[in-house]
Formats: C-alpha cells, sequence, structure tokens
C-alpha cells in the first residue's frame, strides 16, 4: 500500500477533479465499485500493471489493451477516465489516483483506512474488536483495515493512519529496552 509520495502528489488533481465529476452525475458509487474492483485486479495481474506503465509502449497499444480487459467490465465514464489518463501518458499513476480516490470517498463517508502490520494474522474476533475500538478512538463510522503480517515484528501489532503510528510491537519494545539498558550502562 506504500505509494511513492511524488506520484502520490501527481495523482491527487486526477482523482480530486474524478471524484468531484463522480458527485456532480451521481456515478459516486459506480466509479468506487469500479476502482475497489480495478485496485483487486491491478494487484492481481502485475503484468498488465507494468505493461501500462511501460512508457515505450504506445498510447493507442495501451487504449486497445483496456477496450480488451476493461471496457465491459466497468463503468462507461471510469473507462473514459483511463483513456484521458492513457493519453495524458499518466496511466502509470492509476494505482496512486485509485488510492486517492478512494481515500477521498472513505473521507466523505467518514471511513477511515488504517494499516495494520501484524506478527500474526488476526482472528475474526481480534479484527472485530480491533475495529470497534478503532472506530471509538477516531469518531469513524467505519473503518476499513489494511493487514500485513510481517514475522519481524515478533509479537504485536503496529497501527498506521495518517497522521499516527500506534506500535505495540515486541520488536519495538525490546528496541526501546535496549536503548535504555545502553543509557544506563553507559561507563
Amino acid at each position: 500500500m506504500s505509494i511513492n509520495p511524488l506520484a502520490s502528489k501527481i495523482a491527487a488533481p486526477y482523482a480530486r477533479a474524478l471524484f468531484d465529476f463522480s458527485v456532480d452525475q451521481n456515478l459516486m458509487h459506480q466509479i468506487t465499485a469500479d476502482f475497489q474492483n480495478l485496485e483487486v485486479f491491478l494487484n492481481k495481474t502485475p503484468d498488465l500493471t507494468e505493461y501500462l506503465s511501460n512508457p515505450l509502449i504506445s498510447a493507442k497499444s495501451k487504449e486497445e489493451v483496456l477496450n480488451k480487459t476493461l471496457k465491459s467490465q466497468i463503468n462507461k465514464e471510469t473507462f473514459k477516465f483511463l483513456i484521458v489518463l492513457v493519453n495524458r501518458s499518466r496511466i502509470n499513476l492509476l494505482e496512486p489516483i485509485i488510492a486517492s480516490y478512494l481515500n477521498l470517498v472513505y473521507n466523505a463517508a467518514s471511513v477511515k483506512m488504517i494499516e495494520v502490520s501484524t506478527a500474526y494474522a488476526f482472528t475474526n474476533l481480534q479484527k472485530n474488536t480491533l475495529i470497534k475500538k478503532l472506530k471509538e478512538l477516531t469518531n469513524a463510522r467505519e473503518i476499513r483495515l489494511v493487514i500485513t503480517v510481517d514475522s519481524s515484528l515478533i509479537g504485536g501489532f503496529l497501527i498506521k493512519t495518517n497522521s499516527k503510528v500506534l506500535d505495540f510491537t515486541i520488536k519495538n519494545q525490546l528496541q526501546k529496552l535496549a536503548k535504555h539498558l545502553d543509557s544506563v550502562l553507559e561507563i
């Protein structure tokens, strides 16, 4: 989910324009669903992402591929937007544009995207408990978790939101203990 900050900065106006258009045309639900599905599709087909991002491939070829793969699967306006990105040589920013657009939608709907890194996969009960607690802390109507399993954390979990990082990992606690011991045991 980590996206290059420069790409995000370039993608933001495109996402904002599409968001405003989708609100004006009452298409937000359709375009949002398209982008959510497209996000999953792109994650499952890295070859397509590479192809679309390749500057050596002509816009016409990219447009043909999009015609064959996506035109019948997505809303007409979403497809037109993708073609605009191809013609402006910005299709390589599709993933950050999707992320930025979905972020705008979630903010408008009071939905918070929260990244959670954990040493072990959560059970449904743990996930639901965490969501409930995060709803209380953030006053969000809905919480969407993006969970990654990172065994290097040893145990516990790390929560990242837009402005905060909460580190409840054993790795972090061991690092703090090591620093404390270093400062106490200095001779």
